[in-house]
């Protein structure tokens, strides 16, 4: 009678012990905008590009994004950002490595912007682009922390800022603001201001829309080009 009871009784905990377990079990959140989806992966050597070693050094640059909405000018914070910042003009330029989230492939030499969308558009809030899969859970194939010591916050429009799914998860993706999101503050790298072409970013914040406030006309990153930024520059 006693070993049918201690039994049933061990039975008894085993189970709770993996319901518990089950129940404790984290399970994705859905992201909310900005927001990129990354895949957990090695991070690849550190580029020693021309324009990467710049941004390293803190040395502010002016990246051209060409569209085929228009073009829009941003100066780059390197000295506010100089790691974030290193990771865009990398991809932009092929200067970095990165992995093709379709495929795998490691790519050496080409831009992962080029050819790529904005994949969601809220008017009144931002614009979000770079995501090789043109989803919104595409990424470079690594992740990387955020950089917040200057200080910067969301107290203008056409702020460059890097979209992500959480503290430290960074990749390719970013958008371009067309309000002053303050609650954004301290959770998204702010690593650019636009300084020419905002009526651009306000052009295709206001393009039609379908399901997950995607353009129904794709909104496509044609060209990135970069170059030393001027002395002074305003919008």
């Amino acid at each position: 009678m006693h070993i049918r009871i201690l039994t049933a009784l061990l039975l008894c905990l085993t189970v709770s012990a993996c319901k518990e377990s089950s129940e404790k079990k984290e399970t994705p959140s859905n992201a909310t905008p900005p927001a990129a989806t990354p895949t957990p992966a090695p991070k690849p050597a550190e580029p020693t590009g021309e324009w990467t070693k710049k941004a390293q050094a803190g040395q502010d640059l002016q990246a051209t994004m060409e569209t085929n909405q228009g073009t829009i000018v941003i100066r780059l914070f390197s000295k506010d950002a100089p790691m974030t910042v290193a990771n865009f003009v990398g991809l932009a330029t092929g200067e970095k490595q990165w992995s093709d989230p379709r495929t795998g492939d490691r790519m050496t030499g080409k831009s992962l912007y080029e050819g790529v969308i904005f994949h969601r558009v809220i008017p009144g809030f931002m614009i979000q682009g770079g995501d090789p899969t043109g989803t919104g859970r595409g990424d470079p194939g690594y992740r990387f922390g955020d950089e917040f010591q200057s200080g910067r916050t969301f107290d203008k429009t056409g702020l460059l800022a890097m979209a992500n799914a959480g503290p430290n998860t960074n990749g390719s993706q970013f958008f371009i603001t067309t309000s002053t999101p303050s609650y954004l503050n301290g959770k998204h790298t702010i690593f650019g201001e636009v300084v020419k072409g905002y009526d651009v970013v306000e052009k295709i914040s206001n393009v039609a829309t379908g399901p997950g406030d995607r353009p129904v006309e794709p909104v496509v990153i044609q060209k990135i080009t970069l170059a030393d930024a001027p002395a002074a520059g305003g919008k």
